[in-house]
């Protein structure tokens, strides 16, 4: 499989003191420090391999909500339902190290067509960005 990368519409970070266990475990607790429970955890690399017979390296999708963001975002726009939780993915690169990234809120928001939601994302991304910082 490909490395992660760094996409244009992620705020990512390379973990090169962490295993993938361990990321998890400081992903969880950096998003708990800015008010972001963990709602689901998917293991992709368990579930294409069970479905598919895929090999891939360790991949999770772990599903973040803010639920006072949440709440604000529902009354700002009811089908902002379609783009929660937040999702991080912590991803093993062929090398062994640990890329975690979570999707940039401004770039998200673009698909919902509105011009007023830059402050929105901007308040969003502040408490991402400093769980990301921690790590």
């Amino acid at each position: 499989m490909q490395d992660f990368g760094h996409p244009s519409y992620g705020i990512t970070r390379v973990l090169n003191d962490a295993t993938f266990d361990q990321a998890i475990e400081r992903v969880t607790a950096a998003m708990a420090s800015q008010g972001f429970g963990i709602l689901t955890s998917i293991d992709v690399q368990h579930t294409l391999k069970t479905k598919i017979n895929a090999e891939i390296n360790r991949y999770t999708v772990l599903g973040a909500c803010n639920p006072t963001m949440a709440h604000q975002a529902l009354q700002t726009d009811p089908a902002f339902g379609l783009l929660m939780p937040c999702s991080v993915v912590v991803a093993e690169q062929n090398d062994g190290t640990i890329v975690v990234s979570v999707g940039e809120p401004g770039a998200i928001f673009q698909a919902m067509n509105r011009d007023d939601l830059d402050e929105f994302a901007a308040q969003v991304r502040a408490p991402i960005q400093a769980a990301m910082e921690s790590l």
